[in-house]
């Protein structure tokens, strides 16, 4: 029985992902779940120290990555090992990795060495800091590209110091940009013919998602600082207790504001002289928080969402993890999805956060078991039963 595909949208590319831990698999996830032939190639367990990077096989956290692929073992140390994926290259069109940027090149899988064998191959790789420079040696992990990428220094209140943010969005957005450079690789592939290096690290991602921040300071010679649950510039804007707990507001410009007046009942604030121009709201955010504030906490968040958006001014809850899938709007999206365990079970997944009119994405197979389709795969690749075989005995599989 053929392995499902997720969607037809990427079906004619062939994928060998050589990656581990997070920023890669959350890249090759991306075309995994557009329904691209995704062969994930994993060290024979004999090999293996541990639970490897990435920690237990199956908690919540590798099983979300790892959905749509097939798995295979191979020991790329070995030269036997390295001959089969040089024979796989030969067919397929993008191969993915996170190593160091050392390794591949001593492992003999650097770019030169697959266009050598497979001109239209694309490879793609993510690192901490580079391909090159000074740091591109240096181990990379989420929090230190956060740190160096200037987004702890403006996360969190005013003084309290440097503040991780609650996700790992280095690793997060590097992953999505490297897919986004693959398939921009595979659109110049049909004008040249010929494929390319991809390359990209967690600090350039983590620089790139500071956005205007980044644009205040290269721009302007604004340095950013913690403004806590305050938006830097569009005030005010902020959370704001109420009755029962508290809700976010976003007011920006002056008819905004003047809709959050009359809705707050609170009319007087338009043109009260510490506020009645976006300067001096800005000027004077603490006090105008204040005013806001003596009026929301005295009802529930679930009141003043409805008043608000009523009136056209941006609002809503602030939800724990379980109350966002409890959602309605979240629910009519359908982003939890699930899929079917080979032992029949049912395992949730978060689905993609876009839709394709004609050729959707589904997640159509669990995660695998290591090596579960190392021969279906092999055989795919034009390998005999008996070099199968000799492979396994050999313990390069």
């Amino acid at each position: 029985m053929p392995f499902p595909r997720a969607s037809q949208a990427l079906s004619r590319f062939i994928v060998l992902d050589l990656t581990r831990v997070r920023a890669g698999p959350t890249c090759v996830r991306q075309l995994a779940d557009w329904g691209a032939n995704v062969i994930k190639i994993e060290t024979p367990p004999h090999l293996e120290k541990g639970e490897g990077p990435g920690g237990p096989r199956h908690n919540a956290d590798f099983q979300n990555l790892h959905r749509n692929k097939r798995s295979m073992t191979l020991d790329l140390k070995s030269p036997r090992g390295i001959a089969v994926f040089r024979r796989m290259v030969e067919r397929a069109d993008v191969v993915v990795e996170n190593y160091r940027p050392d390794v591949k090149r001593r492992l003999g899988i650097d770019y030169d060495s697959l266009k050598a064998i497979n001109k239209r191959i694309i490879l793609a790789s993510i690192s901490g800091f580079g391909q090159d420079g000074p740091y591109r040696d240096r181990p990379g992990f989420d929090q230190i590209a956060q740190g160096m990428g200037g987004l702890m220094s403006i996360t969190g209140l005013p003084g309290q110091g440097p503040v991780r943010v609650g996700i790992p969005v280095a690793d997060l957005s590097a992953g999505l940009f490297c897919a986004l450079g693959i398939l921009t690789a595979l659109l110049e592939r049909e004008v040249s013919g010929e494929g390319q290096w991809v390359a990209t690290s967690l600090l350039q991602a983590q620089i790139f998602m500071l956005d205007f921040q980044a644009a205040r300071w290269l721009q302007m010679g604004e340095v950013a600082k913690q403004a806590g649950n305050n938006h830097p510039t569009s005030i005010p804007t902020g959370v704001f207790k109420t009755k029962d707990g508290h809700i976010n507001i976003a007011s920006t410009g002056q008819v905004m504001w003047e809709r959050l007046c009359h809705a707050l009942g609170a009319p007087e604030l338009i043109h009260h002289p510490d506020y009645k121009s976006g300067e001096l709201r800005s000027k004077n955010r603490d006090a105008l928080n204040s005013e806001i504030e003596k009026r929301t906490i005295t009802r529930p968040s679930a009141d003043w969402i409805e008043v608000l958006n009523a009136a056209g001014v941006p609002c809503g809850p602030i939800y724990s993890i379980d109350q966002v899938f409890a959602d309605p709007q979240v629910k009519h999206l359908g982003i939890a999805q699930s899929a079917t365990r080979p032992d029949g079970s049912e395992q949730v997944f978060v689905g993609q956060p876009f839709t394709l009119s004609r050729t959707p994405a589904k997640i159509v197979a669990t995660p695998p078991e290591i090596g579960e389709h190392t021969d279906e795969v092999l055989k795919e690749f034009g390998f005999a039963e008996s070099e199968i075989a000799a492979l396994h005995q050999a313990k390069v599989v």
